[in-house]
């Protein structure tokens, strides 16, 4: 039988004991609570001390926790997704010895929430037919083709498709830049992450002032009039701060 350890979601300022119902990770209907130390704790719930496959599953399990924590504090530290103690013991003395490091992060934190919005393409067709068309190089090319009947000339196929290439992401560069110049005057921090298709051209969170809030609302909506024929916007709202702070707790970090 596995040994049972406390697995971790994140970190709250508060020294009040709290049990969050059986909603914790593995589908065992563990309790979600709280170990304090002074007036830090870490949420966690009752799990096998074990190594932990990455599954979307049990990652989005750990996030919803964060999430329902979030509801209840205006600042919540995510701790990485699998980091187990062996006990209660090892917490307290972990809280201990990264007391101030935590606190000061909880304090930056503060009524701050993450923002996400991922623009993409509505139609990869339509921006390849407007590249065709107004760039004068790849109109010269496509006539030159066409009009030589050389389209197994793999030479200038090659050179077109190139052409295009660089001018698309020209493009999406080009259109990344002005939304994300638009969003990031109200954020405190922001974030490019990689995009995940050839349609999307922006993958980016923003760290805002939950006061902020609404103004950015307003301004995704006139991006959304400015670019809405053309860009499907993607937004989700609010999130813990997953994207600006990740604790990381390293085996040799517990020591008692």
């Amino acid at each position: 039988m596995s040994e049972e350890g406390k697995y971790i979601y994140c970190i709250v300022a508060s020294s009040q004991e709290r049990n969050f119902g059986p909603i914790g990770i593995g589908e065992r209907g563990d309790e979600v609570m709280t170990i304090s130390y002074e007036n830090l704790s870490m949420v966690v719930s009752n799990h096998p001390v074990a190594r932990f496959v990455l599954k979307p599953r049990t990652v989005l399990a750990h996030e919803k926790v964060i999430e329902k924590i979030m509801q209840e504090y205006n600042s919540v530290l995510p701790v990485k997704f699998g980091t187990v103690a062996r006990n209660a013991d090892e917490i307290r003395d972990l809280l201990d010895r990264r007391y101030r490091e935590f606190m000061d992060l909880l304090n930056y934190f503060e009524n701050k929430i993450e923002l996400n919005i991922k623009c993409e393409w509505k139609s990869m067709d339509d921006v390849f037919l407007k590249i065709g068309k107004e760039h004068q190089e790849i109109k010269m090319l496509k006539e030159k083709i066409q009009q030589n009947n050389c389209e197994s000339d793999t030479g200038k196929m090659v050179e077109l498709g190139k052409i295009v290439e660089q001018e698309l992401m020209r493009r999406n560069e080009d259109a990344g830049d002005a939304i994300l110049s638009a969003l990031k005057r109200t954020a405190v921090d922001y974030k490019v992450n990689k995009v995940s298709s050839e349609k999307m051209f922006l993958n980016a969170a923003f760290l805002v002032d939950s006061g902020r809030e609404r103004e950015f609302d307003n301004i995704i909506d006139d991006l959304n009039e400015e670019y809405g024929n053309e860009v499907n916007f993607i937004y989700a709202k609010p999130f813990p701060p997953y994207n600006f702070v990740d604790i990381n707790i390293y085996p040799e970090n517990w020591e008692i």
